[in-house]
């Protein structure tokens, strides 16, 4: 029986990753290595200690090295990458004279990688993918012939060699097609009356019978055929605003040897001045059956229009993106919205507004095709389950991408290279274990990269498994990686009981210590008459025992740490490093951090206990027994001393020889002879004291090679008398100026309040109004009669 006992805080920091790899429970090296990268097993047969489970073989790899695996006997299988595959991308050029055939042309590099997966450690490797110069374009035109669309036919009946002229700037090989929709010929999307079967259009237009889609012109390189065959086409019309457009498109995409698709860029021009049907539409005409997404093209016509239902987003979005086409929606600004819509569904597309005739039609393809071809964006196929990818991007300019940005590059010119970091990562095997595949291309293009993977599902170590072994309870279990896997209904390290049997009396006899009542401690289970112990939730801690009755947990601690942080638990007693003792590993023997300044231990007032000092005396304090609240300063102590011997003088002037010869006394004339203290390599002290003549003196009181010494200066610092007469005389002349001060402030006083007074006057006088009326009690002297006769002749 080996014991390998770790200290506690090397033992959390190695379980901090690997707590994991213990709390699985994990029976077997295969199981163990499925929980997470960091676990290992060990495939020692005697690694095991008593009480220990099997699953204690699997932990991270640094605890089981401390615990005492050997680096040989840890088994921990990694992925890997292999590339079987890798051409490089192709420098191609316009001008050369032989040209390279689409599938001689490599734009993205590698081609087929095989990884490796170990559950939780993902595999990383690099793609990258450069656009070539003068990549073959096949470009198929699809049409709205509904009435509404009459004048736009007649703008693209020449669209084939003015595009094609166009399309020399960017390739030299250019192939054109064209198609035309309406709707489906059912009610109530067209009226079937014969009259309005053979012609649709009201009045005097003369319009061809309705249809759902047809192919009129298979892929071809030959722009002056493409306008012959567009001049016959004749407009069509239908009841309703939305047109059948989505029927149109998964014919196009489906049916590649009808239309002539080639491995090269393929682009979709849609073009329509209405809105589309999709799936569950086709209920409004009696059609229930969901689109099969198959090619159903006779003598070019789209003969199942009336079966099927219109197909939905989603399925469109499938077929475009398994058959590499990018779509162009040519559509006037009325309905931008829409289809602005439509296209964030829809990777690889892009929105272009048509004018009402389709006049700028040549334009808005050429730029709907270079905003689609600067940008790059990896799809993969269906992942298995348990199996996630990621993926980083590295862009122009060394613009970095993650998450689904991650996944694209935009504004790429011809012949900028790319390249995208793509990590894969196993969170489990597959129950049946085999190889799975997966693809990985750009949206737009036929190249794609094939990612075969495989999963590591069990150790090396189990191919060397022995079946029914002998070292697994008389062949009831599989010996391999040093531990028995047990056959089914079986249980135990090895494989000793059935399940049926684990907790029968007589195997829980054997689980009790010294007979008691409690199994396994109660820190257990019982299983085959052998304790397991029980994990806890810290994976730091841990039962142990045959009885599970030890542990490295309950023991003493000090300063919250187990054990006082220098020692180990070892089933509940602590276990102390050197120069370390307690219960609790608490006490130091060390006397280091006892020691003074002085160099003495405890400045000889105590004794050094667990590192710490123990004063003798009670009244002095601190870590070595310096501090003595109560105790005099040095300067205050040795002052009667120190002036009685310098100046005869003091309390002690009488005992001063009796008392005070305990130093060595030296005079000097002025402070600044006395000694500095950075001049000492020993302690020293400046004082400066009173007398009872309020006269100073200094001195220094020091203690060398025990010696004590005391410098004192030879003269009294004393204070000189008042001079009387100044000081009379000031008094006498600040009385003198205080009264003057008060006259003077006084008589300013009295001034601003006369005037003050007389302003007052003078505005009252200002304000008087006197009375100019008779005085009512006065009667003149003068008497007047007038002559009534007299008539003033």
């Amino acid at each position: 029986c080996r014991v390998f006992v770790v200290s506690t805080s090397e033992f959390v920091a190695s379980l901090s990753e690997g707590s994991i790899c213990i709390k699985a429970n994990a029976q077997s090296c295969g199981e163990c290595i499925q929980v997470a990268e960091t676990c290992g097993w060990c495939a020692d047969e005697t690694f095991l200690t008593v009480g220990e489970s099997k699953s204690a073989r699997c932990d991270d790899l640094e605890s089981l090295k401390k615990r005492g695996c050997s680096l040989t006997k840890i088994e921990n299988p990694r992925g890997g990458i292999r590339i079987d595959q890798n051409k490089t991308v192709t420098n191609r050029k316009k001008d050369v004279a032989e040209k390279l055939t689409p599938e001689q042309i490599t734009q993205i590099q590698p081609q087929k990688l095989s990884l490796t997966l170990r559950s939780g450690e993902p595999q990383t490797f690099e793609l990258k993918f450069k656009r070539a110069e003068d990549y073959p374009i096949d470009l198929y035109y699809l049409m709205d012939l509904s009435f509404s669309m009459k004048d736009d036919l007649e703008n693209v009946k020449n669209l084939g060699t003015d595009l094609m002229r166009e399309m020399q700037g960017i390739t030299s090989d250019f192939r054109i097609g064209f198609g035309s929709f309406v709707e489906k010929t059912v009610m109530p999307y067209i009226s079937t009356t014969p009259a309005r079967l053979i012609n649709p259009c009201t009045g005097n237009q003369n319009c061809t019978s309705p249809f759902s889609y047809k192919n009129v012109l298979k892929l071809t390189d030959k722009g002056d055929e493409f306008n012959r065959l567009v001049s016959q086409q004749q407009i069509s019309g239908n009841l309703d605003s939305p047109e059948g457009g989505f029927d149109a498109i998964m014919q196009v995409a489906v049916c590649e040897n009808q239309i002539g698709w080639r491995n090269v860029t393929r682009l979709l021009v849609f073009s329509t001045d209405a809105g589309f049907h999709f799936a569950g539409d086709g209920k409004l005409g009696g059609i229930v059956l969901p689109n099969d997404g198959r090619c159903h093209l006779e003598n070019n016509m789209y003969t199942m229009s009336h079966y099927y239902d219109y197909p939905s987003i989603a399925h469109l979005v499938q077929k475009l993106s398994d058959h590499n086409i990018q779509t162009i929606f040519a559509v006037t600004e009325e309905f931008q919205p829409v289809y602005k819509e439509l296209k964030n569904l829809i990777p690889k597309s892009a929105v272009g507004t048509l004018s009402s005739n389709s006049s700028n039609v040549i334009k808005l393809i050429i730029d709907a095709y270079n905003s689609l071809s600067s940008e790059v964006i990896l799809e993969n196929s269906r992942l298995p389950e348990g199996v996630s990818i990621t993926y980083k991007s590295i862009c122009k300019n060394g613009v970095e991408g993650t998450g689904e940005n991650g996944r694209k590059c935009s504004n790429i010119s011809i012949g900028d290279e790319v390249l995208f970091h793509i990590s894969i990562e196993s969170q489990k095997c597959p129950s049946h274990g085999k190889p799975e595949v997966i693809k990985i291309k750009p949206l737009g293009f036929t190249e794609e990269v094939e990612v075969v993977l495989t999963f590591i599902c069990d150790c090396p170590c189990a191919k060397n498994g022995v079946t029914n072994s002998d070292q697994c309870s008389e062949g009831n279990g599989t010996f391999e990686c040093g531990a028995c896997k047990c056959n089914d209904g079986r249980i135990g390290r090895l494989c000793e009981c059935s399940k049926d049997e684990v907790r029968t009396e007589d195997l829980d006899a054997n689980c009790r210590k010294d007979n008691g009542t409690d199994i396994c401690s109660n820190n257990g289970d019982c299983v085959c008459g052998t304790c397991e112990c029980k994990k806890r939730e810290n994976p730091a801690e841990i039962y142990s025992g045959k009885y599970c009755e030890c542990d490295n947990f309950n023991c003493d601690r000090s300063n919250n740490k187990l054990c006082g942080g220098h020692g180990r638990c070892d089933c509940r007693k602590c276990i102390c490093d050197a120069n370390y003792t307690g219960s609790a590993c608490d006490c130091s023997l060390e006397t280091a951090t006892c020691l003074a300044k002085n160099g003495q231990i405890c400045n000889g007032r105590g004794t050094c206990e667990c590192g710490a000092c123990k004063c003798t005396n009670p009244k002095f304090q601190g870590p070595t027994c310096e501090i003595c609240p109560t105790c005099p300063g040095v300067c205050p102590e040795h002052k009667d001393c120190v002036q009685c011997r310098a100046f005869e003088a003091g309390e002690k002037k009488d005992t001063c020889e009796r008392d005070c010869s305990y130093f060595q006394l030296m005079k000097v004339k002025d402070r600044d002879k006395l000694p500095q203290p950075a001049d000492q390599s020993y302690p020293l002290s400046h004082c400066k004291e009173r007398d009872a003549n309020d006269c100073w003196f200094y001195y220094t009181y020091a203690i060398r090679n025990d010696t004590k010494e005391v410098y004192v200066v030879e003269t009294l610092e004393c204070p000189a008398g008042p001079d009387i007469i100044p000081i009379v005389a000031g008094v006498v002349a600040g009385i003198v100026l205080i009264g003057l001060a008060l006259l003077l402030i006084w008589k300013l006083l009295m001034i601003i309040h006369d005037r003050r007074e007389f302003a007052k006057f003078e505005k009252e006088k200002m304000n008087a109004k006197w009375d100019t009326g008779e005085n009512p009690i006065y009667k003149s002297a003068v008497t007047t009669v007038v002559n009534p006769k007299y008539e003033g002749k």
